[in-house]
């Protein structure tokens, strides 16, 4: 559930205030015609939800030279104050716990790393308290509030709730992690998926930027993916949507940790690629980068391995294509580090699987370091600020 910590509440006394902020956040500096264009809104309907933001220093007008020029009286910018807040976004994997510091336009200050050496969920809010506690004291320095802090953890997570319902590679449970951070750090804090929250950062500061409908398909320890239909990053009704990483594709395939067979992800998962790496090779292969590294160097089998995920993945690409027709799809995630290996065979079983027009979709590689994922925590919380205020 959304914590119950007093803090300041961003001035969203209509539903066109958040909309034009976050048309401002994504696009700007515009002017106020070319907001309200953006937005759909009358020009005077802009100038209303402009003028609380200004008042409160969200918003900044640039009224100098460099201002646009029009006919008639010169019409100024309007911009995000990034520096008038603070955020920050906390990403925890089985190893490690990924802290940064963001300003409100999700600009990266500073970032943090501990390792996680116990995966209890307990041990992990310990070092969550401790990232959180160390950059709040950092962000003094700034001269502006931490105003929420965002939480992206792998899984069935139920953001409305705050409750990481199940995380595998964690090995938790109902835990109510929400709660449980609000309570030891006093800040408003919101729990997602990793990949949700990594979508919301490619749609507002990314590569989704002014697209309706795109998705983000991530690679690595999971296969993930985060969807945008229609302006509004899917949810589901449960918590759980575009987990096209546990797509059966070959029912008689290995078997997932989720219980079924064939999985994209027990077939193109970095575990499942070390595991059938070993497999074809018989040589003892430590982690993904060794798996990698026996490919790059043409051992026998090795490539095929690479083949047979990124068939795995394209198909999942494809399905995702071929249920919601995106304009775009953005394959991201630390697995892209041997993204040459199977790149041809992701768009060859992309091309082949996907129906009709659904093949021209654009597919877009983009690496993120961990710090990304962090960031995309960040703009969770920024969201979360945004949209959900209380109104007076």
């Amino acid at each position: 559930m959304r914590s119950t910590t007093s803090a300041e509440t961003f001035p969203a006394h209509t539903p066109a205030v958040s909309q034009i902020f976050t048309t401002v956040l994504s696009h700007g500096p515009l002017t106020r015609l070319e907001a309200a264009r953006r937005a759909g809104l009358s020009p005077a309907a802009v100038t209303k939800a402009v003028r609380p933001l200004l008042a409160a220093g969200y918003l900044a007008e640039d009224a100098d030279g460099e201002a646009r020029p029009t006919l008639g009286r010169p019409a100024n910018l309007v911009r995000v104050d990034g520096g008038r807040a603070l955020f920050i976004g906390v990403k925890i994997t089985g190893d490690e716990v990924i802290a940064v510091l963001t300003d409100l336009c999700c600009r990266i200050r500073l970032a943090r790393r501990l390792p996680v050496t116990d995966r209890a969920a307990k041990a992990v809010l310990t070092s969550v308290a401790g990232l959180t506690h160390e950059l709040r004291v950092e962000a003094a320095d700034f001269g502006a509030p931490v105003l929420g802090l965002g939480i992206a953890v792998s899984g069935d997570v139920d953001r409305a709730e705050g409750v990481v319902r199940y995380s595998p590679f964690l090995d938790w449970r109902e835990v109510a992690l929400a709660e449980l951070v609000a309570m030891t750090t006093g800040l408003p804090v919101v729990v997602d998926n990793d990949v949700r929250a990594l979508t919301v950062a490619e749609q507002w500061f990314g590569a989704g930027v002014g697209l309706s409908d795109f998705a983000v398909v991530t690679v690595g320890a999971g296969i993930g993916c985060g969807l945008v239909v229609h302006g509004r990053v899917v949810a589901g009704a449960h918590g759980v949507a575009g987990e096209i990483g546990h797509v059966a594709i070959d029912l008689a395939g290995p078997l997932c940790h989720c219980g079924n067979r064939g999985c994209v992800e027990a077939i193109a998962g970095d575990a499942a690629i070390v595991t059938r790496m070993r497999e074809v090779t018989g040589r003892r292969v430590p982690d993904s980068a060794a798996a990698a590294a026996l490919a790059h160097e043409g051992v026998a089998g090795a490539r095929e391995v690479y083949a047979r995920a990124g068939d795995a993945i394209g198909r999942g690409i494809a399905t995702v294509a071929n249920l919601f027709g995106p304009e775009r799809v953005i394959i991201s995630g630390e697995g892209l580090a041997a993204y040459d290996l199977f790149a041809e065979h992701i768009l060859d079983s992309f091309t082949a699987a996907a129906f009709g027009s659904a093949a021209q979709c654009d597919v877009q590689t983009r690496p993120l370091a961990f710090e990304e994922w962090a960031r995309g925590a960040a703009a969770a919380a920024i969201q979360s600020f945004i949209t959900s205020s209380p109104t007076p």
